[in-house]
Order: C-alpha cells, then sequence, then structure tokens
C-alpha cells in the first residue's frame, strides 16, 4: 500500500469545507488513572500472558508496564494491534479487513460482525449510520455481510489503520478516484466506477424477503484470493504502532475519578435528523464482565452468526465537522485534525479530544490534560458524532 504523507488536494479541500480543526498539542505522555493491578484468580483468561518456557522472561518484562508498549512474541502469540488481546502472531502482524456493512433496519441481522476487533459507524444519506468493521480473526470464517457502498470517509479511516479496505458499490463522484488510485488497498465488488475490481471476493446469499442490496456477502476464500492476485501487503507496515493505547496484561483502567456512563446514547434517545436518530442506538454497561452491550431499533443488536449480542470494552464519541454535499445528502466527514472526544471503558466517561495528523496515522485520543486515553484490552465501537448534533449525544 502506498503511503501518502501529505494530504491530496481534493482532500485538503473537503477538509476546508468542513471546517477542519487545528493542529493538534504535543501529548504529555500516557498515564491509566488510578490503574490497579487485576488478582491474579480473577484476570480473564484470554488478557493473561500465555505461558511460555524460553520467552516468558522477556513477555513478563513486557506485562509489567501499565500499558502496551513495546510488543514481543512469546510462544508464537503477539499482542493485537486492535484490540490488545493475544493473539496467534501470523493473525496479529496481517493487515486487517476494513468491511462496509449496511445498518439501516432491512438489513438486519448482520453476519459475522461480532468477530470484528473495532466497528465503526458514522451516518450516510438518508441520516441513517453505516458501519465499518475492522477483522482480523477470521479464518474460521467463511463469509460476511451483507455488503454495502463505500463513502470517502470511511476509506480515510481504513487508511489510518492501514487495513485493506472491502465494499461493494460507491459513491462515484466522491470516492471513484480514491479507489482506483494507488493510495488504497481495496478488494470491491465489479461494478461502474471500480477499476481494479475482485468479484471473486463477492457473491449474494438467498435471503427470502430481502432485496438483493441486502443479499450481497464477502467470502473469505474468495478475499484472499484477491489479496493475492493484487499482491497487496499482507502485514501491517513497519511504522503501524496499533490502533489505540491499551491497559497492559494485570491492570486496568478504572478512572474512578471519572463520572459514570452506563447507558451511552451517540444521538440521544429521540427521532431526529443527525444520523442515529433512526436506529436510535445505545449501550448498556455491564459491571460484572466489564462489557458494553448493544441495541437498536428498541431491540438487542444480534448477529446471526452465534445469534449473541454484540459486546464491546470500549465505546468512543469522535465529534467531526461535516457537510452536505449535494441534493441527493451525500454527506463528508472530517476525520482528520482534531476535535472533541469522549471515550467510555469501566463504566467511566473521560472527555478529551482526538488528534490526527494526517490520513495515514490512526487516530490518538487525549485527556483534558493532554495525556494519552488508556482503553481496556478488547473490541471498541467508534462513533462518528456529526458536531452539528453533538447536543444530542448524552449519557447518565
Amino acid at each position: 500500500m502506498k503511503k501518502i504523507k501529505l494530504m491530496t488536494a481534493a482532500l485538503l479541500t473537503a477538509c476546508v469545507l468542513a471546517g477542519c480543526g487545528g493542529e493538534p498539542e504535543e501529548p504529555t505522555g500516557a498515564t491509566i488513572p488510578q490503574a490497579r493491578p487485576i488478582e491474579e484468580s480473577t484476570q480473564p483468561v484470554e488478557s493473561q500472558t500465555p505461558e511460555s518456557s524460553e520467552e516468558s522472561q522477556e513477555g513478563s518484562v513486557a506485562a509489567a508496564t501499565t500499558t502496551i508498549e513495546n510488543r514481543t512474541v512469546v510462544d508464537g502469540k503477539l499482542q493485537s494491534y486492535l484490540t490488545g488481546e493475544w493473539k496467534d502472531e501470523t493473525v496479529a502482524r496481517r493487515r486487517s479487513m476494513a468491511v462496509m456493512i449496511p445498518n439501516n433496519k432491512p438489513a438486519m441481522p448482520q453476519y459475522g460482525i461480532s468477530r470484528a476487533s473495532i466497528i465503526y459507524e458514522a451516518p450516510v444519506e438518508g441520516r441513517i449510520t453505516r458501519l465499518m468493521a475492522f477483522f482480523e480473526d477470521y479464518d474460521d470464517l467463511d463469509h460476511i455481510g451483507p455488503i454495502r457502498s463505500s463513502r470517502d470517509y470511511y476509506v480515510y479511516e481504513a487508511m489510518g489503520l492501514d487495513a485493506i479496505y472491502c465494499n461493494w458499490g460507491l459513491a462515484i463522484p466522491y470516492v471513484e478516484d480514491l479507489l482506483r488510485s494507488d493510495q488504497v488497498d481495496n478488494i470491491s465488488q465489479a461494478l461502474t466506477g471500480i477499476h481494479n475490481p475482485s468479484a471473486e471476493a463477492f457473491d449474494r446469499l438467498p435471503r427470502p424477503g430481502y432485496k438483493d442490496e441486502y443479499r450481497g456477502y464477502m467470502f473469505i476464500d474468495g478475499y484472499n484470493k484477491a489479496v493475492e492476485r493484487h499482491g497487496y501487503a499482507k502485514e501491517y507496515d513497519s511504522s503501524f504502532r496499533g490502533a489505540f493505547l491499551f491497559a497492559n496484561d494485570g491492570h486496568r483502567a478504572e478512572y474512578a475519578d471519572k463520572p459514570d456512563a452506563v447507558k451511552i446514547y451517540p444521538g440521544g434517545t429521540n427521532s431526529n435528523s443527525g444520523g442515529y436518530g433512526n436506529a436510535r442506538p445505545w449501550f448498556e454497561y455491564n459491571a460484572d464482565d466489564g462489557l458494553y452491550y448493544r441495541f437498536q431499533y428498541d431491540a438487542k443488536q444480534i448477529d446471526e452468526l452465534n445469534n449473541e449480542q454484540l459486546t464491546v470494552s470500549n465505546v468512543v464519541f469522535k465529534v467531526c465537522d461535516g457537510l452536505v454535499r449535494d441534493k441527493n445528502d451525500y454527506m463528508f466527514f472530517t476525520t482528520y485534525g482534531s476535535n472533541e472526544a469522549y471515550v467510555f471503558t469501566n463504566g467511566k466517561v473521560i472527555k478529551g479530544t482526538w488528534s490526527r495528523d494526517n490520513v495515514d496515522e490512526p487516530t490518538r485520543y487525549y485527556d483534558e490534560n493532554g495525556n494519552e486515553i488508556v482503553l481496556n484490552q478488547g473490541k471498541t465501537w467508534v462513533c462518528n458524532i456529526w458536531s452539528d448534533y453533538k447536543d444530542l449525544m448524552n449519557w447518565e
């Protein structure tokens, strides 16, 4: 994947139109307020450093730090760049797939989405939201979906995580040139506006009662063949340092002095035109397992793969300046620069800012003192909040 260290002219123009924030301040360091060691008897199995004979001492040194810093391979495992959890080294090092998934009610339920390490949600035309799910551990999945079309602000977000971008369809005026360039490694269904198609990765499945647009899926075997055929790099760029700053094994980011937030509403509780007012999603924190449970359309959000409710360890509200581009209600959101951020973890809310210098770097999150916010290990859900409607978001 060719990196772009400077923003393209088109992207810069969109930034100006959308009111891009100022230059981010230099962070003063990373801390975990009120971090405490986890008692050995209560530490989740999946977050423990794997036992090792020859390398256990080196792994123990890494785990002694409160945050994951220099990752070390232990017994063939490595801490994920997306979740902080231990995974097979081949899984942790390979570039994730960033998959566009519809979130409107006629598309429900989605298949395989609970396996995503990160889910990114943002409004699209029609004032509904669409999801982009980042998958790194998918070898035992047959397919994922349904799959939907591309918008450029999702592409820019995927570029920051060095992911391979996957879509079925696109908003041609705003995405065609981006996807045909060598800036973005993409696996795209063969449609008008796609100049490097990967038809072998996609097909429709029978879904009686569903429209064709909600029957298209991406198949893992075809995805792998397409990646090989295109010659895309399969491992992260050597400069990639991870999606977030995570607490290390044996530590938990508690934030005891921060306000409680156990029910979280990115778009409020009533119908509105801010993007989240149709599905009216919310998250509920469960102190017993430290997870946030996702609801929308007045019900649990369920994965058809396992019939289980979606859960994550962290939720982020990323406030972004935006605009409506045309009469079709196509939108744009500024995903670089800086703006307000609200990070939810361990049943608390940490107010701060997000910062991103250019499109090939991940977004970093800082508290009000300029320290990078530490997330707890596990999955994360990022909600892109249109700044015009930020007053609607709330928690209790």
